[in-house]
This record gives C-alpha cells, structure tokens and sequence, in this order.
C-alpha cells in the first residue's frame, strides 16, 4: 500500500510543520545546534506523529494553527527521544545514516537531546491548552520511565508484560498522546477522545511490534541499521518471545537471562533459528490483532476522507517494509 493514500491531504500542513520545527533552532542559538538540527530533519523519517495527529484533527475540526504546532512538537519530542536512545544504545546508524552521537561527543549529544525536549515542550505550551501540557509532560515521563527500566530491569528478560510495558513507554505513549491530543484541542467529546486514545495506542503497539519483526526478518540496508541490533543489546521482543515459549530448553533461549546476548555467535543462531520458525508470523498476527482494535475505536468518528486516511495509515503500519 503507498503511503501516499494518507499523507497526501496533509502535505502542506506537514511542510508547515517542518518550518516550525526548523524555526527552534534560530540565529541566536550556537550554530552546532542548528547543524544538528538540520542534520536530523535530513535523515528522513516517515512523520507518522504528526500525520496521524494532523487527520485525527482535521477529521474533528480542530484550528489548524493548534495542530500544526502541536505536530512540530509531537515530531520535536520524537526527535529527542532518538537522539538520547542512539547514545544510551551506542548506535552509529539510523534510517542508513549516522546518528548525532557518531559524529559529536556523549556531552554534547545528551544536550542536543536537552535542547530538542525543552524546544517541544515550548512548542505544546503555545497551544495554551493547560491539559494538554499535562498530557506532554506525562508521556515524557513514561518515555524517560520507560528507558531507565529498559536499562536496568529489561536486560535479557523474557516476559511479555515486562515487553508491552516497553513498547507501550518508548513507542505507542507518542502515538497515543498525537492522536489525544489533536482530539483534544477539537472537540470536549470524551468519548471522541476515548476513541481516538485507543486508536492512537494500538497503532503505536502495533507499530513497534513490526518495527521488532522488521529487526528480525528486514535487509539491513531497508531497515537502516543492523538486523537483530535489539537482541545484540539483550531487548528480548516478541518474535524472540514467542521462539522462546516454544523452545523453552533451548540452550540460546536458557542463555539469554545470564547474558548469553552478548556472545554474537550464539545470538546469530537464535536469529536464525527464530526466523526459521513460525514466531515472526506469530507476531504479525499480533500486530494485525492491534490493527484491528484501533480500527474498530475509529468506527465510532465521523465518515470522511480523514476517517478513511486513517484507516490507510493503520493498514500501512502492518504492510511497510521499513
């Protein structure tokens, strides 16, 4: 499916919202942080937040202004996050080309990441929305939570709950807080927003459950990075999971809890393993499980050409290859 079937009513908006995200870093700021600034609009990156909180809104009648504010600080917020999780994982690659901290120092790339949060939190701000802060501020918090437990309680631990509870704090709480968030500066429906909640959830679940097979079974040249870069850091995800129920005596599963992740020999014959197994296709049925959940909460918006975009946006998720 193109992806051109949802991106295309918001184009111009979507360039409104590069402008504002290039106007944070502005003559008076230190020209490093323009470069790097530039640098990371250039590495690409499919504007799915944004997207996703641009139709939701333009479906309920939100002011444009708002959204489109709201869309740079989403994306800014997104920005950040990488920026810090590239330095936490040592990752010298995303989307094929180097990250911030392949070229700077850990210092100066932990305060470009500062920089970017306190520019997104400015831009929410704008919209002089007092509960929509509160919203900002919270899934920043979840997204930090999130990194410190994946950190220090998530290393080679095989468990489901403790794997939605990560995916749920790194991915889907952005989607879901894009999707509330335009609901709530359109509309004081809290069923409408209840719906769009959900909705922005399960397509952030669903999202990352992919981007976890894409890890697995993608060309490192699609995906931008090396394939099973998740494992190789001890992040068991579902389609390892899924192996790992069905294999429990497995002697590479039975390492994994004692730091078997970090011996590449034996984590390429999981990979290997799991790949040749039926725990991929497992976990694409579970991503289409969420697709399906987030589809019916928006059976409940109004019928327009928005509803239908995101119905594409929603199927695109479980298709893409990247």
């Amino acid at each position: 499916m193109s992806s051109i079937t949802f991106f295309t009513s918001v184009q111009d908006q979507l360039q409104f919202i590069e402008g504002r995200i290039r106007e944070q870093a502005g003559e008076q700021h230190h020209p490093d942080l323009r470069s790097a600034l530039a640098h990371l609009l250039s590495s690409g990156g499919k504007r799915i937040r944004p997207t996703l909180g641009l139709l939701v809104g333009n479906m309920l009648g939100a002011p444009e202004e708002k959204l489109i504010t709201l869309g740079a600080s989403v994306e800014l917020l997104h920005t950040a996050t990488l920026v810090h999780d590239d330095l936490i994982d040592g990752a010298l690659l995303r989307r094929g080309m180097p990250t911030l901290n392949a070229r700077w120092s850990p210092a100066a790339t932990v305060l470009t990441g500062d920089f970017l949060f306190a520019r997104a939190a400015k831009l929410a701000a704008e919209t002089d929305h007092l509960p929509l802060m509160k919203l900002f501020a919270e899934t920043l918090a979840t997204i930090v939570n999130g990194e410190l437990t994946q950190m220090f309680s998530a290393r080679g631990v095989i468990d489901r709950d403790n794997y939605y509870q990560r995916i749920f704090a790194k991915t889907a709480s952005l989607f879901e807080m894009a999707a509330l968030a335009a609901a709530m500066v359109a509309t004081e429906d809290e069923e409408m927003r209840a719906s769009m909640k959900i909705f922005g959830y399960e397509v952030g679940m669903a999202f990352q459950i992919v981007d976890d097979i894409l890890d697995f079974s993608g060309e490192e040249s699609a995906v931008g990075k090396p394939i099973a870069s998740d494992l190789l850091n001890g992040l068991v995800t579902l389609p390892a999971i899924y192996f790992a129920e069905a294999n429990p005596d497995d002697e590479d599963v039975l390492s994994l809890p004692e730091g078997g992740w970090s011996d590449t020999e034996r984590v390429q014959r999981l990979v290997d393993n799991i790949r040749r197994s039926g725990a991929i296709q497992q976990s694409m049925d579970e991503a289409r499980q969420a697709i399906h959940r987030a589809l019916k909460a928006l059976s409940y918006a109004p019928v327009s050409a928005e509803r239908d975009a995101l119905e594409d946006l929603a199927k695109f998720i479980i298709d893409r290859k990247i």
